[in-house]
């Protein structure tokens, strides 16, 4: 949720102060010199069932401990939460009149949630990551679907559809744009120039005058039986 990768073990020695550390409390699965780590304000135990032993490692100076039953998005709260790293990861990001809330996994636009799906969240947060630049195809598959290879759909192209049309419903449809060199951008301003079909020219549309209603009288006579 947060786009961080975990590493599946680790030792103290190569742990750098200040990178948050998820620590498996399970049996078979547990660091072996855990109570060494020189860091434990940035670490979160989970799978701890016993509240005595979550009590117990808070009070040895953990920043958190939880059971295995945790929400993601109650996790990656506590995680923020923890010494120095809201600091480093921030909760908002805003691109011109849209807030990115990164607790709720949606947008808002005025006050009003846009209801964004979790990968369109994830697609329009990555691109307001670098509102300078644009994302490409395969950059945007790698950072929000985890791909390392262009699969044979359209589904960045649809997510991005999709996208669109719940932001302009706030009339901010604008903001993801489709950059000339390939890839997506994201706008601050609404960009006052026309559409185009290609570099030909605008869109236009041919003035036709109202053509005068021609009323056909249509008589009435007698069937014929011939």
């Amino acid at each position: 949720m947060l786009a961080w990768r975990l590493h599946p073990e680790f030792r103290v020695p190569s742990i750098r102060r200040g990178i948050p550390i998820l620590l498996d409390w399970r049996i078979g699965y547990r660091c072996s010199d855990w109570a060494d780590l020189p860091c434990k304000q940035s670490a979160i135990a989970v799978g701890v069932e016993e509240p005595e032993v979550r009590a117990q490692l808070i009070g040895e100076g953990f920043g958190d401990a939880l059971p295995a039953q945790v929400a993601h998005i109650e996790l990656a709260a506590r995680l923020l939460k923890l010494e120095g790293l809201e600091r480093q990861i921030p909760r908002q990001q805003r691109i011109g009149p849209v807030t990115l809330d990164l607790f709720h996994r949606d947008a808002q636009v005025k006050g009003q949630w846009v209801g964004l799906h979790p990968r369109e969240f994830a697609l329009l947060w990555r691109l307001a990551e670098t509102p300078h630049r644009p994302v490409g195809k395969q950059e945007l598959l790698r950072d929000v679907w985890r791909l390392s290879h262009e699969p044979e759909t359209n589904s960045l192209e649809v997510h991005v559809s999709r996208l669109r049309a719940k932001l302009a419903v706030s009339n901010v449809g604008w903001i993801v744009r489709t950059h000339e060199g390939g890839g997506y951008c994201v706008g601050t301003k609404p960009r006052s120039d026309v559409l185009r079909v290609d570099r030909a020219g605008p869109i236009t549309q041919d003035y036709r005058p109202e053509q005068p209603r021609i009323t056909q009288p249509h008589d009435s006579r007698e069937p014929r039986y011939d």
